[in-house]
């Protein structure tokens, strides 16, 4: 079995792009990998001496001596706020996605593009009130206050995600339903939520990816380190005295390791529920 030239050349073309995109995971893993001695810019490409696991494990449990702490505690954290925060952003964008898409009503064609319009304000512009209104909740300084935060900032996305998703699914099916009896939270429990799963991978992958690698709402909501996320802990992994070029790659390489493992393992589920509303209809 021959090769055509034309796919050599597209496979050849495919894996420069690949190693390319991989350059910065290959410097973060043998930069993590060396020594504090052997950090430098011109030997930044060079492979380690040998195989060193000092540097991930001080990023992980931190460093009384240098004064900074360790990945192992915040990155709890980060599970914490994230399970939740996806989990219940995703809900909620699906059912506001099943009602903008199945129930039409008066003003629908105006809400739906106001929920959108929250996607595109700067976080930074609502820094100030978001930290009064917490405080107000008693909400500020806390993980739950930080899932808030990320569940409304979520709901835009999401929305959008699902509506679209619903928007290709047959009318004839809600009609039947109705029809036969079911109202609108029974024909989204037994006809629209069983043929959600495209649509909540993307969204699920979606939000997982985003709040776990937020950083301004984690350094702004929680000023408590013993609460911080992930991303926050990992800012201050430089220490007091000196930088430690070795550690802050290794741990930039755990923080980031959930996320590698989400595309990596569940990627092609990604790109199909993205598809898969383009595909019905």
């Amino acid at each position: 079995m021959t090769v055509q030239p034309s796919r050599l050349l597209i496979y050849a073309i495919l894996i420069i792009f690949a190693a390319f995109y991989l350059m910065p995971v290959y410097v973060l893993l043998v930069t993590g990998m060396k020594g504090f001695v052997e950090v430098s810019l011109p030997r930044m490409w060079d492979l380690p001496s040998g195989l060193y696991f000092d540097s991930f494990l001080r990023a992980w449990f931190g460093s009384q001596a240098q004064g900074f702490r360790g990945l192992s505690t915040n990155f709890l954290n980060s599970v914490k706020l994230v399970v939740p925060a996806t989990l219940i952003s995703a809900m909620l964008g699906s059912m506001n996605g099943y009602v903008l898409a199945k129930w039409k009503f008066r003003g629908s064609e105006v809400l739906f593009p106001l929920l959108l319009f929250g996607m595109f304000i700067p976080y930074q512009s609502v820094l100030i009130p978001l930290v009064q209104t917490l405080q107000k909740m008693q909400l500020y300084g806390s993980i739950p206050g930080l899932i808030f935060v990320h569940v409304v900032y979520g709901i835009p996305i999401t929305t959008l995600i699902f509506r679209n998703y619903y928007a290709t699914v047959p009318t004839e099916l809600v009609e039947a339903s109705k029809i036969d009896g079911a109202s609108l939270l029974g024909i989204y429990r037994w006809v629209m939520f069983p043929i959600s799963m495209p649509g909540f991978v993307v969204a699920l992958i979606w939000q997982f990816t985003s709040i776990w690698n937020d950083f301004l709402f984690g350094v702004v909501v929680t000023p408590n380190p013993a609460v911080q996320p992930v991303t926050v802990t990992l800012n201050n992994l430089a220490g007091s005295y000196i930088v430690e070029w070795n550690v802050q790659m290794a741990g930039a390489l755990l923080a980031a390791l959930p996320t590698l493992l989400v595309y990596i393992f569940l990627g092609r589920y990604f790109m199909r529920g993205l598809l898969a509303g383009s595909l019905k209809g």
